[in-house]
């Protein structure tokens, strides 16, 4: 070891020691929780003439500190280490793409402590030590005793969240979640999807949830966007203080689309204290993202590094089952009865997301009461038509023809045949249940495709696909991917 190498390591530990002693003297003039959201991420660095030097998470936190506790970091450097006693800071630079090493910023220490009063920030200590003087943005109207207001809609449950292979894995730590808050190892629980995926629906179901099962918790649903008007706001009013411990007293807090993050990197700063301080004292916190966290850049690599430490879940477009079961639900939660051919053909034209799904129920309930007409297939065909941005084309009987005989290994003439092989009759009773189902052809033109065939026999052979569908599963699955194909190519 060289003697350079020896005098650094010396100054290091004399450093530590003389943080830790400063630390003492804080801790007992601090309040507790601002001690862990301030003082407890600083490092020691270096002791070099009198001159101290920490480590700080960001230039945020220099900000923070210089601007709130300045003068009791000067006080307490002075009595650890003498009149000549000062204070540097060392900011660490997270590692971007761009550069592979995280680089560090050395900045001096204010000579001129600043009195918080004078510059009309809330007293820390003051603050935290009664809960109830924290400026509330969700105050509940008229409640005699400051409440938070949930900002939940409690019509967005587990009961009406239909579950799917889509969905399952999200669902199902959410449902963990709400029994034992902060508890079991999805903390964070980050969820992430496309656009009308149910990720909102999910996240109130977990903090109705959990107010059902834990009354005396609060929880707290939140857009990012809310949030950071929020900070700017504060920030404004020179109330930053308040805002983040305010934040710092929610037992559940559920913060929607945090992609919005990406383009306001101080509230990223606000942000990473809140979620410090709410893991480390075991709350739960639960995020929702339209993209994964590998795909949020401009986000902080630390705060991409705690997202790390729960489960990421993703939640997927429903399949048909799920859409199926959707549109049920909803056709149930409305008091409506919309027959089940429509209800299926809803579900496979419909394929983008649970809000296409439902705007797409009350549309067909307004045109049928606006026309006063029965909802039918016909009325959902001249609807979807102008609803979905997609549109189907339609297909033709002949081509619903030569998929079918692809797709069941049947010549196009065997089809068209007399033939009573049991295995071209069913392809045959496939094609014209299809055909009545993706085309607007009459009963009898598509019979007149199958040499004739009356309208009594298409509608046998509907009949028949229908019965099978519901007996036999093997049926049942190798004609929902026919349908499936055929509803891909009409697209």
């Amino acid at each position: 070891m060289t003697p350079s190498q020896s005098h650094s390591s010396t100054s290091n530990l004399d450093a530590v020691a003389a943080w830790d002693k400063c630390l003492g003297i804080i801790k007992d003039n601090v309040n507790w929780r601002a001690y862990q959201t301030w003082f407890e991420p600083i490092k020691a660095a270096a002791l070099n003439n009198s001159v101290l030097t920490i480590q700080v998470p960001s230039q945020f936190f220099y900000e923070w500190l210089e601007e709130h506790y300045v003068e009791l970091l000067g006080k307490t450097i002075k009595r650890i280490l003498g009149r000549e006693g000062r204070l540097e800071y060392r900011i660490q630079m997270e590692a971007t793409a761009q550069r592979q090493q995280p680089v560090t910023m050395q900045l001096p220490g204010s000579a001129h402590p600043k009195n918080a009063k004078e510059n009309n920030f809330v007293n820390l200590d003051y603050v935290m030590d009664d809960p109830q003087k924290i400026k509330n943005p969700f105050v509940i109207p008229g409640m005699k005793r400051v409440q938070i207001d949930p900002q939940l809609n409690p019509n967005l449950t587990f009961e009406n969240y239909i579950e799917g292979e889509c969905n399952r894995l999200a669902r199902t730590a959410g449902v963990h979640i709400a029994q034992k808050p902060g508890a079991t190892a999805f903390n964070p629980l980050m969820i992430f999807g496309g656009t009308g995926c149910g990720k909102t629906h999910l996240l109130q179901a977990i903090g109705n949830e959990v107010r059902r099962l834990h009354p005396n918790k609060s929880v707290l649903y939140v857009s990012t966007e809310k949030f950071i008007n929020q900070f700017i706001d504060h920030s404004k009013n020179q109330e930053v203080n308040d805002f983040i411990h305010f934040y710092q007293l929610i037992d559940v807090l559920l913060l929607d689309d945090i992609h919005l993050f990406v383009s306001a990197s101080k509230t990223q700063d606000v942000f990473f204290a809140i979620f410090n301080h709410l893991h480390q004292n075991g709350k739960q916190i639960v995020l929702s993202s339209d993209t994964p966290p590998k795909d949020l850049d401009g986000m902080q690599e630390r705060l991409l590094s705690r997202f790390r430490w729960g489960l990421h879940a993703e939640i997927q477009s429903p399949d048909y089952d799920t859409r199926k079961a959707i549109l049920e639900m909803k056709m149930k939660s409305e008091g409506l009865e919309i027959p089940a051919e429509v209800v299926q053909y809803v579900a496979y034209n419909v394929q983008n997301n649970v809000r296409d799904l439902e705007g797409t129920v009350i549309s067909l309930f307004a045109q049928a009461t606006i026309n006063k007409k029965e909802i039918d297939l016909e009325l959902a065909k001249r609807v979807l038509k102008n609803f979905v941005k997609a549109s189907f084309k339609e297909l033709s009987i002949d081509d619903i023809q030569k998929m079918v005989c692809n797709f069941y290994n049947v010549s196009y003439s065997d089809l068209l045949s007399k033939t009573r092989k049991r295995e071209i009759v069913q392809a045959r009773q496939i094609t014209m249940y299809l055909a009545k189902k993706f085309t607007r052809s009459s009963l009898k033109t598509i019979g007149d495709h199958f040499t004739g065939k009356d309208h009594t026999t298409v509608i046998h052979s509907c009949q028949t696909v229908e019965n099978l569908m519901e007996t036999d599963a093997a049926y049942r699955e190798k004609l929902l991917e026919i349908q499936q194909k055929v509803q891909l190519a009409a697209m």
